[in-house]
């Protein structure tokens, strides 16, 4: 009977493994309702303390999203009291929420720059960049709108 559970066991977490792969490859079944295609790209920085984003936001449809927010999470906490563009906010010490304005589906793009300052001085980070909220509609293609980058204090632009 021990045996039998393992076996069962075992196919249970290999077929949600399958699944789980699917998902992640963009095998996704029906989405009811709206959908969008977001993409963020950019650049990332890293030089005596500080770090730059550069990003556009950009949304191949077939929906118009009236508002779009982008979440960029830093590996090493920010100094405080720094200031953000006005569409955007510290949601902490390491995460900064923006939104991205209008995306109409023909491309529309918003674009966001970002000078901060680390709390020390790290010889790398890494910064995630993913939407976080996109007006309630589906995106089949997840992939290009979200990005981990390792990112070197050499003052280099690490794309993404």
């Amino acid at each position: 009977m021990r045996g039998l559970r393992k076996g069962v066991l075992g196919v249970v977490l290999a077929a949600a493994m399958v699944m789980g792969a699917g998902a992640s490859a963009g095998a996704v079944g029906p989405v009811a309702g709206a959908e969008a295609d977001l993409a963020h790209h950019g650049h990332v920085s890293l030089w005596d303390g500080r770090v730059g984003v550069w990003l556009v936001s950009e949304n191949f449809g077939p929906t118009d999203l009236s508002q779009a927010t982008v979440r960029i999470a830093f590996s090493v906490p920010m100094a405080g009291d720094q200031e953000l563009p006005e569409a955007c906010l510290w949601s902490s010490d390491r995460v900064v929420s923006c939104r991205t304005g209008e995306l109409p589906a023909t491309g529309g793009a918003g674009e966001l720059a970002l000078d901060l300052r680390t709390a020390g001085l790290p010889d790398e980070l890494t910064v995630d960049i993913g939407t976080a909220w996109r007006e309630g509609v589906a995106d089949r293609n997840p992939r290009n709108d979200r990005h981990r980058v390792l990112v070197l204090a050499t003052g280099d632009p690490y794309v993404f």
